[in-house]
């Protein structure tokens, strides 16, 4: 296990504590085996933990996506995947293994090789993401020489290459533009093109849709979907949007208060959540209410990373907590599926249908 960070004995010993998941679900055939990851950081009172044993796996070619409400860890996940955590003041433990390799105790310099060159990302907000003092074909171009011997003037062609792919009108030209000159979509498009031009075998992609109008956020999907397609690449989704989950996505994740609550494919989530959370984000669609009824809604608020309870993070917001669910929870199989619900296999909870 890799630790990042500096951090105490003690510290070592109370991200240690928490209870591992059933890990008999790893098996060496995935591409991406996440095993039991936690992350913690540290401020002025002590450390906090904000990831607890989360666990999940993606296969070669699959698209997964992964969703819950804002603060849930679902992006913190994504950058303790890419090494992208702060070097200070950050304490992850747990095992991320690539294509075989456990990536989570690579170093910065092993790193490298893997960001682009194996597993591509696509950050939440482009604007922030790209350098706006280089053109955007200089900023393809750059990594693509990070990780190809080529030339100057190749490594350009295949930054236009890669405009092109993702459809992007006249890209010879658009190489010689600067972030600030394009619009929200064509942002997004660059970003992908950049994901995508060294051809990783994994695809993260971080509310890529975020901000961007209807029309555009389909036009993205599709393109994502059929990249994937044909480049055989996997994709990790994380999104808000469960209709984008349903219309994309093979197998979803439901995460909460930094864990995954729910994990199985996309159709029987849809059709028969396990965990009461995720109905509770099915019975919050719109489309699922009458015409100017009251929108449906969790109650409570999600708990603080310094004030988890005891037993399910869920539990003080869920209408079927029982004695049980003071217990703490852990994933376990059930239908082919995982699920950290002490009462997954008595309840029956209503699915999109209704």
């Amino acid at each position: 296990m890799r630790q990042t960070g500096a951090a105490g004995k003690t510290s070592r010993m109370s991200v240690a504590a928490a209870e591992p998941s059933d890990s008999k679900h790893a098996t060496t055939g995935a591409l991406l085996d996440v095993r039991d990851l936690c992350v913690s950081f540290r401020d002025d009172a002590g450390w906090v933990p904000m990831l607890n044993n989360v666990a999940f796996q993606v296969n070669r070619g699959e698209t997964v996506g992964i969703v819950g409400e804002s603060g849930c860890g679902k992006s913190l996940t994504a950058l303790s995947i890419m090494g992208l955590l702060p070097r200070r003041g950050c304490l992850r433990t747990g095992g991320i293994v690539f294509d075989g390799c456990d990536i989570a105790g690579l170093g910065e310099r092993g790193m490298r090789q893997v960001r682009g060159r194996q597993i591509g990302m696509v950050f939440q907000e482009p604007m922030s993401a790209l350098d706006p003092v280089f053109t955007v074909g200089d900023q393809i171009a750059e990594t693509v020489r990070t990780h190809f011997q080529v030339s100057p003037r190749e490594a350009k062609e295949r930054a236009v290459e890669a405009l092109a792919s993702v459809r992007i009108p006249a890209p010879a030209a658009c190489a010689t533009l600067y972030p600030m000159n394009l619009s929200g979509g064509m942002r997004q498009r660059v970003m992908i093109a950049m994901a995508l031009v060294c051809e990783p075998k994994l695809l993260i992609a971080d509310e890529p849709t975020t901000a961007l109008d209807v029309t555009i956020q389909a036009q993205i999907m599709e393109l994502l979907l059929e990249l994937g397609r044909r480049t055989g690449t996997a994709l990790l989704f994380i999104t808000h949007n469960l209709a984008l989950i349903a219309e994309s996505c093979e197998r979803t994740l439901t995460m909460y208060a930094g864990e995954v609550v729910e994990d199985g494919s996309v159709e029987a989530m849809l059709n028969r959540p396990l965990h009461p959370y995720t109905a509770g984000l099915l019975a919050s669609l719109p489309g699922r209410r009458a015409p100017k009824s009251r929108l449906s809604s969790i109650p409570g608020r999600v708990p603080s990373p310094r004030d988890m309870p005891a037993g399910c993070r869920f539990g003080p917001r869920c209408t079927f907590a029982t004695a049980i669910c003071q217990e703490p929870q852990r994933l376990r199989a059930v239908d082919n599926r995982r699920v950290r619900c002490a009462r997954a296999v008595e309840l029956v909870l209503a699915g999109a249908g209704g």
